[in-house]
């Protein structure tokens, strides 16, 4: 049973202390800056469409911040890096453990396919088993900062998952749009987490225009993404987590499963960031990898097309957690491929299926449909000589592939059904000799 609403302020009072790393939230469409206290989510000249970036004083980080400070550091979350996130200094944060999540060298992955140096980072190991809860925690911060009684959100089940269960840690309530075609197991998360749940007939899309207007109507504080500019600073941890896990020497390809593009425009951020201060001396090429069901940002960068004018199309792919008819943080991510020289890529739901198997035999990792098309995306590239099997390679994994058990079964063949006795196994054991 969904949870009742109630209007109680949490035990999170406002903080008091100011931001001074934070130079300004900036329009990426017009260029107009506002302090952090003036707008919260977008530049007030173009509405819903357009996204503001978090701008930074990188002069005051440097005397707060550093690798050898890090090094230090026995905060193994995302909030290591603190005074890189656009909190206050005295910000309260879940107690969940967010972030610092593994990254692992497969040799017999990059064996499997045929390259050099590949590291996958396992970012279903998180509370809620998906990339996501980065943002969500971020969101937690910012709606107490705001002394918010209720926090929403639209999704399609990971960012949904991520924030009632943040919300769970801290006792906020919030209220969640799901599109009613969403995996059971993601809906059964909010529901255990005690989210209001709201399941939309309809598509995400849908989903999330409802969230807009009832977090206009009754006051709620909003964590959609592309809407909300902080989600995308809670998402860039996982860049510089990447980049520390391999002693600051950043990788020459990272590739991402892209749906909405705020976790590809989230590590460009990160990867920004890192190369301002100096803790990185290369940009790695940025890898947008999208389902062939849901590729509209593909098809906008092959056809020249400008985040702001792109048009929403039709999405029906596998890989939910991707499926986006208008990807709302579509600028943050066109410019995160083209800055950095990487390229879009899509895969079909096949060649995604084909790769959670893949994914698990050669690294242990289970992986759901959108992590696994990242992997799809490297396969694809590495065929096609867009990547060098030479390279240093990263592939971002963004959620546990319990999340979505039926599409992990049509990635698999079936069990052995055997009789209760020794006899049906030395059959079944002749025949693999036979």
């Amino acid at each position: 049973m969904n949870a009742p609403l109630s209007h109680a302020r949490g035990p999170f009072a406002p903080a008091e202390k100011s931001m001074d790393h934070v130079r300004s939230l900036k329009c990426l469409v017009c260029g107009a800056e506002y302090s952090h206290d003036q707008i919260d989510y977008v530049c007030p000249k173009h509405g819903d469409d357009d996204i503001v970036d978090v701008q930074y004083r990188y002069d005051v980080i440097r005397t707060r911040l550093s690798p050898a400070k890090l090094a230090e550091s026995r905060e193994m979350t995302m909030w290591r890096y603190r005074e890189l996130l656009p909190i206050r200094a005295d910000a309260q944060v879940p107690p969940l453990a967010v972030g610092w999540t593994p990254l692992y060298k497969t040799e017999r992955l990059a064996e499997a396919l045929e390259v050099r140096d590949l590291w996958v980072k396992d970012d279903g190991r998180q509370p809620t088993a998906s990339l996501k809860d980065r943002a969500s925690a971020m969101a937690v911060v910012k709606g107490r900062e705001r002394g918010a009684e209720i926090i929403t959100t639209a999704s399609t089940g990971n960012a949904a998952a991520a924030l009632t269960g943040l919300c769970a840690s801290v006792g906020q309530r919030n209220v969640i749009f799901v599109p009613q075609s969403a995996p059971p197991a993601k809906i059964a998360q909010l529901l255990v987490f005690g989210g209001t749940v709201m399941l939309v007939r309809g598509t995400y899309d849908d989903a999330f225009e409802l969230c807009l207007k009832a977090s206009r109507e009754f006051g709620w504080y909003n964590r959609n993404t592309g809407y909300n500019p902080y989600m995308s600073e809670g998402k860039k941890t996982v860049s510089y987590e990447i980049c520390e896990q391999l002693g600051w020497k950043a990788p020459d390809r990272i590739f991402v499963s892209v749906g909405d593009g705020c976790i590809i425009g989230g590590v460009h951020k990160g990867l920004k960031d890192l190369l301002t201060l100096g803790w990185i001396d290369k940009m790695p090429k940025l890898m947008g990898v999208q389902a062939a069901g849901s590729a509209a940002l593909y098809q906008a960068a092959k056809d020249g097309v400008p985040g702001i004018e792109m048009k929403p199309i039709d999405a029906v792919t596998i890989a939910d957690s991707i499926s986006a008819g208008l990807p709302r943080d579509r600028i943050k991510a066109l410019a995160a491929v083209k800055e950095t020289g990487g390229a879009w890529i899509k895969v079909s739901d096949d060649e995604i299926l084909a790769e959670i198997p893949v994914l698990g035999r050669n690294a242990g990792v289970f992986a759901e449909p959108a992590g696994a098309c990242a992997l799809a995306g490297l396969r694809r590239a590495l065929a096609e000589g867009i990547t060098s099997p030479d390279e240093r390679i990263v592939v971002l994994v963004t959620g546990n592939g319990l999340k979505d058990i039926a599409s992990a079964r049509k990635s698999v063949g079936e069990p052995y059904v055997v009789d209760a006795n020794l006899q049906s196994v030395q059959n079944l054991v002749a025949q693999w000799k036979a």
